[in-house]
């Protein structure tokens, strides 16, 4: 037997204006995991716990059976663990995102445009944020702050804090406040936060004057205007996966933080070229990844980053589309080589949280799922996948309860 997870990350949503009170959902073409749904299990669940912020290091902690009341303390660490990265007590990781403001003025008044400076990555995302923490205007405030950067082929790179201490801070994620002001969302509650928030003023007057910077404006490309630290945490230990649950087997994710999950836990979380975590990613590669894990293993995690950052950039018909490409490009070609091989299957289908087009940020409301298993008989629940046929279904309180149900246990 094989067990599959496939995590549409943020596909779930509310009804949406533009596509005639449907939510993305119900507007995709995705006939065949409506399949599935219709032949396998349609339920609820929250992933979210009540009292915890919406997102993917709450969620996903969930779905792989760790609680996040007890377990997490941070989504830094966690996406720090995916480059081998070691904390010392007293250490805290933060993420440092490259991010796009509002037009040059007032550090404080400048809107946040982008969570991601337009998605930027590879080459020129790394050159920027070293090029930035080796300026001589800006290496001694860094130092003076303790930080250290570890450049990451994304927007998403990580930032430790040595000797720091976090107690009271707070740290605001900038994908949930697009839009609004820069001076509203700044760190704040502790002398760590307030020396980041200085490193934060000081990197939006030096980058546009970055080689990177000018080159991409000059070929049209949007531009990385500044730096965003948030998502703070401490050291952090995970069970075992092969212990507590009697599977190996990997996670294929171009999002550090799933991939450091994964390693936590003792499961393989392979780095593909090609693979960028937006709806425009190699599907096709996720898929010869998972694949040739469950020929060596019995568990394998497809997550799909597209439909959450095609939300946050308010791009709708890029979120639609990332769903019908789960479907065609994902799914089904997994199902139909596992009967190919005559393998017995279950699989696991969900939108880790939802994103909502009207916000472009994270909401902790329960989230539909497809339970499937190969053997059975093809009379299930005769529904299809969307939040409005899941909405009469049972209810899984906690997401910790996901992978029992996968598991059968």
């Amino acid at each position: 037997m094989k067990y599959v997870l496939v995590i549409g990350d943020g596909m779930a949503d509310d009804p949406v204006e533009a596509l005639g009170g449907r939510t993305p959902l119900e507007a995709a073409s995705k006939p065949f995991i409506d399949g599935l749904a219709a032949a396998g299990t349609l339920g609820r669940v929250r992933t979210c716990p009540a009292g915890t912020q919406p997102g993917s290091d709450v969620a996903i902690l969930s779905i792989f059976g760790c609680d996040p009341r007890t377990c997490y303390t941070g989504r830094g660490p966690l996406e720090a663990a995916d480059q081998g990265i070691a904390l010392r007590p007293g250490d805290a990781a933060f993420r440092c995102n490259m991010i796009t403001l509002s037009p040059p003025g007032p550090f404080r008044e400048r809107l946040i445009l982008s969570h991601s400076a337009g998605s930027i990555h590879g080459a020129d995302s790394m050159e920027l944020i070293r090029w930035l923490f080796e300026h001589p205007s800006f290496r001694p405030l860094a130092e003076a702050a303790r930080v250290e950067i570890h450049p990451s082929p994304s927007f998403r790179h990580i930032a430790v804090c040595r000797d720091a201490a976090i107690q009271g801070g707070e740290f605001i994620p900038p994908h949930d406040h697009l839009g609004e002001p820069v001076g509203r969302h700044l760190p704040r509650g502790c002398r760590t936060a307030e020396q980041l928030g200085e490193l934060m003023e000081k990197a939006a007057a030096l980058l546009p004057d970055a080689p990177v910077n000018r080159r991409r404006a000059a070929e049209g490309k949007s531009v990385c205007s500044g730096i965003w630290f948030w998502a703070e945490g401490t050291a952090v230990e995970l069970p075992d996966f092969r212990s507590r649950w009697g599977h190996g087997g990997g996670v294929v994710s171009a999002v550090p933080l799933c991939r450091g999950i994964a390693r936590l836990m003792g499961l393989e979380a392979p780095v593909l070229d090609g693979v960028n975590g937006e709806w425009d990613t190699d599907y096709e590669a996720k898929v010869r990844a998972a694949l040739e894990i469950l020929c060596r293993e019995d568990f394998a995690v497809l997550h799909l980053e597209g439909p959450d950052e095609a939300t946050h950039n308010g791009q709708l018909r890029e979120k639609v589309q990332a769903i019908q490409w789960l479907s065609s490009r994902v799914v089904e070609p997994v199902c139909r080589t596992m009967e190919e091989r005559g393998e017995e299957y279950r699989m696991l289908i969900l939108s880790d949280h939802k994103t909502l087009t009207s916000t472009r940020g994270h909401d902790g409301g329960p989230v539909p799922y497809i339970l499937y298993d190969s053997r059975r008989d093809r009379r299930g629940s005769g529904l299809a996948y969307t939040e409005a046929a899941a909405a009469g279904c049972p209810l899984m309180e906690e997401g910790t309860g996901l992978l029992p149900a996968l598991f059968g246990l």
